[in-house]
């Protein structure tokens, strides 16, 4: 929610846009630093060696566990890994996979991977951050630390069967979640914030930790145990052609974390919470670990699902986040389209940011920044937001078209709106604590805005009911 200092403006006579002084230099194009990271950004190397599973002892159907041929096929390939090949057919797993060094898990068309419902089965703990804090918790689905050169490709279906038996949990987990949160900030060692049995944290779909030359392409992943694609701490990950399909909440799409030099193109959102999600760690947790997520690029996606933020960064982001360009995503009916989202015990700072062809359908925010998110614990470490460009943005309806909130003592500096055009907005602006905001041919209900300062109290609760 934002703060109830918020402003309400109405439209206004086109101005706001400023021009750089004399003499200064003209800024890089932002795009082609994009296409310099794009074409940075290295591959794994998988060896040519392929075995089935089938050649292990599993059998189609979901009434048998192919989990152990699985892992055998891996171990079949050796240190100098390879290709398993899931074939077409029905087959389950009874706990997690975790992939190693130059494996590539590839599922054929017609192949269909469930994984269990029993939560014993995501049992040893592993090493995991959950939420932005490091702890050790059950297992993700699919999971790797520490790996290089892996892969997860093909046209097959991953199913993480999670609405029966993760999503039930959220229920039950706060009293766990608070405990965690209050022990990142209390600097308590890592090796003693075990969860997992009776704790009720769930966890993430696919999730690599400190991995390095990482693709996950073509699949389709459905009904997902937590937060869907993962990488923690990964530097050189592509991210392509996938379909993710889960309707509960928690269920991002796309959650870069502390990771750097990653692409995310051509992927298909329809999912219960923000499509694509940057993250990079929670409050003192995120700075002691101190790494930032940067060098990242969103091209040509699709969401299609009913909550959460079409591209968001935030609200875990205390690592911080710069260098992220996205563009060619299409929205055809979200709550925030664009979401900037902080609280004042998050810090770090997001910056560097330039995002561009934008179609989006109806929303109740196009572009939020807010310094108010949910699960503020009292901290005064407000997030720097500065640098961000945002043009070429169609929106047929939203209830609020710019809800551009910064903190007092770090108000939103060099934001930069082009070129963008709303039909119809029930409230088109509001700002507060912003300094360096220009607007260059922004149109909402047919008439030109212009920055305002701000005029008095208004929330964004109140806009959605009046």
């Amino acid at each position: 929610m934002i703060d109830r200092r918020m402003m309400l403006a109405s439209t206004a006579a086109l101005g706001g846009c400023t021009t750089l002084p004399r003499g200064a230099a003209t800024p890089a194009d932002p795009w082609d630093r994009a296409a310099t990271i794009v074409a940075g950004i290295r591959r794994p190397t998988i060896a040519r060696a392929t075995t089935r599973i089938t050649d292990h002892g599993a059998i189609s159907g979901f009434q048998n566990d192919a989990r152990p041929a699985i892992r055998a096929a891996m171990a079949a390939l050796g240190t100098r890994g390879g290709r398993v090949l899931i074939p077409a057919g029905d087959w389950r797993s009874d706990g997690p996979i975790h992939l190693t060094s130059g494996i590539e898990l590839h599922l054929a068309a017609g192949a269909t991977l469930k994984f269990s419902r029993d939560p014993r089965h995501y049992l040893p703990l592993v090493l995991t951050r959950w939420e932005g804090t490091e702890m050790w918790n059950y297992s993700p689905l699919i999971y790797a630390r520490g790996a290089s050169d892996i892969a997860l490709t093909g046209s097959g279906t991953i199913d993480g069967q999670g609405f029966e038996t993760w999503f039930p949990f959220r229920a039950h987990q706060r009293p766990a979640q608070s405990r965690l949160r209050q022990m990142g900030i209390d600097g308590v060692p890592v090796e003693q914030r075990v969860f997992g049995e009776g704790q009720f944290l769930r966890p993430s779909f696919v999730q690599f930790l400190s991995c390095t030359r990482v693709l996950v392409q073509g699949l389709r992943f459905i009904d997902s145990s937590f937060w869907m694609i993962h990488p923690v701490y990964c530097d050189h990950v592509t991210i392509r052609g996938l379909t993710l399909e889960s309707a509960h909440l928690n269920s991002d799409g796309i959650d870069p974390d502390s990771s750097t030099n990653v692409l995310i193109e051509n992927c298909t959102f329809n999912v219960g919470d923000d499509g694509v999600a940057i993250k990079a760690g929670r409050d003192q947790d995120g700075w002691r670990v101190g790494k930032p997520t940067a060098r990242v690029v969103v091209r040509n996606c699709v969401y299609s699902g009913s909550a959460g933020g079409g591209l968001s960064i935030g609200s875990e982001m205390s690592g911080g986040v710069h260098d992220v360009y996205a563009e060619n995503y299409r929205m055809e009916s979200i709550i925030h389209a664009l979401y900037f989202k902080s609280n004042l015990d998050r810090g770090g700072e997001i910056r560097t940011i330039a995002i561009r062809n934008i179609a989006i359908g109806t929303a109740q925010s196009v572009v939020n920044f807010t310094t108010d998110y949910h699960g503020h614990r009292g901290g005064n470490y407000p997030t720097n937001f500065r640098d961000i460009t945002i043009e070429n943005v169609t929106c047929r309806e939203a209830t609020v078209g710019f809800s551009l909130a910064g903190a007092a003592a770090a108000p939103l500096q060099a934001i930069a709106l082009k070129n963008i055009a709303i039909d119809r907005a029930r409230t088109p602006l509001r700002a507060r604590n912003a300094e360096g905001l220009t607007f260059d041919n922004v149109m909402v209900n047919g008439a030109a805005l212009t920055p305002v300062r701000d005029t008095g109290p208004e929330t964004f609760a109140d806009v959605l009911k009046s």
